[in-house]
């Protein structure tokens, strides 16, 4: 058994958690996710540091998979996954040929909501009313897209 301390998670590229210890059980390991067929990482693809795992304590047993993280705890860049993630959304806001203005909206605010900084309650505010203004269908493939990556706190206040 490991001591106590942080394994090394491996992930697919979509964003799949593959394994969360990948120091302690090495054998659950792969090349390529089983769910999408994407292929796995370790590290941060930018500043090549480990991909914080699960946290070990001896002589304790856990029962869940450690999330993926969205961004690198040490250089803060987006992984792949919730790169992608904002990307689609980007494209679904060209896709529906919104408003210019709404357009601007989301581009402008959608990493405060995603990120939680100072400035997300007003983000949060505009991107509801954009939300409001393009109908049930769009509003929910910005869902859909977005759901992994919000908070439970913005995911609520957007989508009540």
């Amino acid at each position: 058994m490991m001591r106590d301390g942080y394994d090394i998670s491996q992930i697919c590229l979509n964003g799949h958690v593959i394994n969360d210890s990948t120091r302690e059980f090495p054998e659950h390991n792969k090349d390529f996710c089983d769910k999408c067929g994407e292929k796995t990482i370790t590290t941060c693809q930018k500043c090549k540091s480990d991909i914080q795992g699960c946290y070990h304590v001896k002589g304790v047993v856990r029962s869940y998979k450690t999330p993926a993280s969205h961004y690198c705890k040490n250089c803060g860049n987006p992984f792949p996954w919730t790169e992608a993630k904002i990307n689609s959304a980007l494209e679904l806001v060209k896709e529906l040929e919104l408003s210019e203005e709404n357009q601007e909206i989301i581009n402008e605010n959608i990493n405060d909501i995603i990120t939680e900084t100072p400035k997300t309650d007003l983000a949060v505010i505009r991107f509801k009313k954009v939300m409001s203004s393009i109908g049930k269908n769009a509003s929910e493939m910005f869902k859909n897209i977005l759901t992994n990556i919000l908070s439970e706190a913005i995911k609520k206040q957007i989508w009540p």
